[in-house]
């Protein structure tokens, strides 16, 4: 790297640093609530996450695994392990790091089933940032991943609504196997998000009014929602 790489890396480094330690922590002390939960935002670091969408998946999510302390546990997407969350499976199509399996979800077939699957933000780009484009996968994949549950099992995945049109289109369709859904709005610069119906969510768009996802699905499914 030259020198001029490095310095500006380390201004960067910098300035992430006093935003968190300036932003971060105030945003942390605030809270959010869905269906009738109410939890602290997330502000980590990496990702600067007190900036987006990860503010609330997180929380949502660490808080599930919590609940399934010592069940098995799946992870469609490698994000978890960023934010320090380990010792739980992985299946990444794409990112090769130490622990994750590299396949594509649709061709992993364990030997046994798993009483939580989690995916953060991943579903929007299947089918549809591969290679050949497939608006239909989203689905078999969510019906895949529900016949990899236990009995009593769950499926918790978060998406973005407003990236991927022909994802956002099945939604209001309700043609996708999404089990119980809750709807998450940005509504100010300071990321504060707020629970509403999916009718009050008009045309979403990702990066705009405020960077990245202005809105956000929290989709639970169970065993029951779908036939093995």
């Amino acid at each position: 790297m030259s020198f001029a790489a490095t310095v500006s890396e380390t201004r960067a480094r910098a300035t992430t640093e006093l935003s968190y330690l300036v932003f971060g922590h105030a945003h942390r002390r605030r809270s959010f609530t869905v269906s009738g939960r109410r939890y602290r935002y997330h502000a980590h670091r990496y990702n600067a996450t007190w900036t987006n969408e990860r503010t609330v998946e997180l929380p949502i999510v660490i808080s599930t695994m919590r609940e399934h302390a010592g069940a098995r546990v799946l992870e469609v997407g490698n994000v978890l392990a960023h934010y320090g969350i380990r010792g739980h499976e992985i299946v990444d199509k794409y990112e090769d790091a130490p622990g994750v399996v590299n396949a594509d979800i649709l061709a992993f077939t364990p030997d046994t089933d798993y009483q939580l699957i989690v995916s953060i933000s991943t579903l929007e780009h299947i089918g549809f940032e591969e290679e050949l484009r497939d608006p239909g996968k989203p689905a078999r994949v969510l019906e895949h991943l529900t016949g990899l549950l236990a009995p009593e099992g769950m499926l918790l995945v978060t998406f973005p609504l407003g990236y991927n049109p022909a994802l956002d289109a099945q939604v209001r369709a309700g043609s996708l196997p999404l089990g119980q859904t809750q709807y998450l709005r940005r509504i100010s610069r300071d990321n504060r998000w707020k629970e509403v119906a999916l009718s009050d969510l008009n045309d979403p768009r990702y990066g705009t009014p405020y960077p990245k996802a202005n809105a956000l699905a929290v989709a639970r499914a169970h065993v029951s929602d779908s036939p093995r």
